[in-house]
């Protein structure tokens, strides 16, 4: 199947990452998000990201205001209905991402492609509530997408080759790398990452050490570039909570349980950066710990 034009569902900031790789490569890109100030946000992050890359010499300014001029926003979830293929790119929720899907189905293609960029849900699961579960994928980006070079395809139990290769094509498209997940709880990456950092909760939780010391001697002692809590509050502590909930729930092991402190910061609303406290307070000229 031939790509040419790319829904994507969810301005937030894998969305927008989504949308800004897509364009780059050549794809036109019709970005849906059901808050028209997200998506006038969103201008401003693409532009400023791009820019960036520009200032960096990975991109020229012919790439940058071709690949602006290939985003067209809408709240009209039929408009990005309407393409190849569809990423869903919206809150790690079960339960909003079968809404979404519900009202993609009327506005789709025979041949449209259904993906997920969910990092934890049953790809079989959200598949079988659609009318295609073999044109339907898991399609991970990582965060941020525009530096991340790994995606992860996720095969649901029904879908075909033809949509698995499609996708991967895509992948190398946008210059990055595939790696094959089989689907369960959490596939690849946070399958491994999510119970460190909700380790690392665990350590400050049990005052082995502090926000700071945990940080240090991950980034000094392991030679990691961000700290499991700076980590954290970066991917946001209300995602890192609800994978934490999908692998305890799914594999039924306690060792996935999600550290109480990290459930009390998600009520507390402190999500970390995206408002400007988790474990570290984000309101200053410098990140302070909270704890």
């Amino acid at each position: 199947m031939t790509v040419s034009r790319v829904g994507v569902i969810g301005a937030g900031q894998m969305g927008n990452g989504i949308a800004h790789v897509m364009a780059l490569a050549g794809y036109n890109v019709v970005l849906n998000d059901i808050d028209q100030m997200a998506l006038g946000k969103s201008v401003e992050i693409n532009e400023k990201n791009m820019v960036r890359q520009l200032r960096g010499g990975k991109i020229t300014e012919e790439a940058l205001q071709t690949a602006l001029l290939r985003i067209t926003r809408t709240t009209e979830i039929a408009q990005a209905g309407d393409s190849d293929i569809v990423i869903e790119a919206a809150t790690e929720n079960e339960q909003v991402k079968q809404k979404i899907f519900d009202a993609l189905l009327p506005h789709i293609n025979d041949e449209t492609i259904l993906t997920s960029n969910t990092s934890s849900i049953s790809i079989t699961r959200l598949a079988s509530r659609t009318d295609r579960p073999e044109k339907f994928m898991g399609f991970h980006f990582m965060n941020p997408v525009p530096v991340m070079q790994l995606v992860e395809l996720i095969r649901g139990i029904a879908t075909d080759e033809a949509t698995y290769e499609t996708c991967r094509q895509v992948v190398e498209g946008l210059g990055k790398t595939a790696a094959s997940a089989e689907d369960f709880p959490a596939f690849i990456v946070n399958r491994i990452l999510m119970p460190m950092i909700n380790e690392a909760v665990y350590t400050l939780y049990e005052g082995v050490g502090s926000v700071q010391a945990i940080d240090k001697s991950m980034k000094l002692g392991a030679n990691h570039p961000m700290g499991p809590l700076e980590l954290a509050d970066f991917i946001g502590l209300d995602t890192c909570l609800a994978i934490m909930n999908v692998l305890h729930d799914g594999l039924a092991d306690t060792k996935y349980r999600p550290c109480p402190l990290l459930t009390k910061y998600v009520e507390a609303g402190w999500l970390g950066r995206k408002t400007q406290r988790g474990f570290y307070d984000y309101r200053g000229e410098a990140p302070i710990p909270t704890r």
